[in-house]
């Protein structure tokens, strides 16, 4: 059974993996390898995972039936800014390959809009990779301009999006 829990410092190196795997699964005729590479060239620590993640509101999606198994058990995050200048800012969204294509996103998604509501934040903003756009585009969000982050000397171009809330 799949359900969604706030970040819990427990998960970090998961995430960590999650991470790192999600990226290196996107196929090469979306980003290169060299792109994929820069981006993620090898899980970060423990560490950076829940210091970025506890400084912002998280979330991740997690699999109950494998953790009987003593399995991993985290199959999605997402998270957004709440500090003052990024309020309302989607910082990740990744889901484990093996997860991936089971609506795992837009419910992590959901849950963060809901939040995002009842706070009152008023606008939600994202970089969305060439992966995500599609997702942010069927709930709601605009495409502001295409973006750009230099990441290891590779150019890695996304899609700023925003929708009011």
């Amino acid at each position: 059974m799949l359900k969604i829990i706030p970040y819990q410092k427990c998960y970090a190196r998961q995430v960590s993996q999650l991470y790192h795997l999600a990226i290196n699964s996107i196929e090469n005729s979306v980003y290169s390898q060299a792109e994929k590479q820069a981006w993620s060239y090898a899980p970060r620590s423990e560490y950076h995972w829940h210091k970025r993640l506890s400084r912002s509101k998280s979330w991740l999606m997690i699999d109950d039936e494998r953790t009987q198994l003593g399995l991993p058990v985290c199959c999605g995050m997402i998270n957004i800014e709440t500090h003052f200048h990024s309020l309302g800012y989607i910082d990740s969204l990744y889901v484990h390959p093996d997860y991936q294509r089971q609506g795992i996103a837009a419910a992590l998604f959901n849950q963060l809009q809901s939040w995002a509501r009842i706070t009152k934040v008023r606008e939600l903003s994202v970089d969305a990779s060439k992966l995500s756009k599609p997702l942010f585009l069927t709930h709601g969000f605009k495409q502001r301009h295409r973006s750009y982050q230099e990441k290891r000397g590779q150019i890695i171009m996304g899609f700023l999006m925003s929708k009011p809330l």
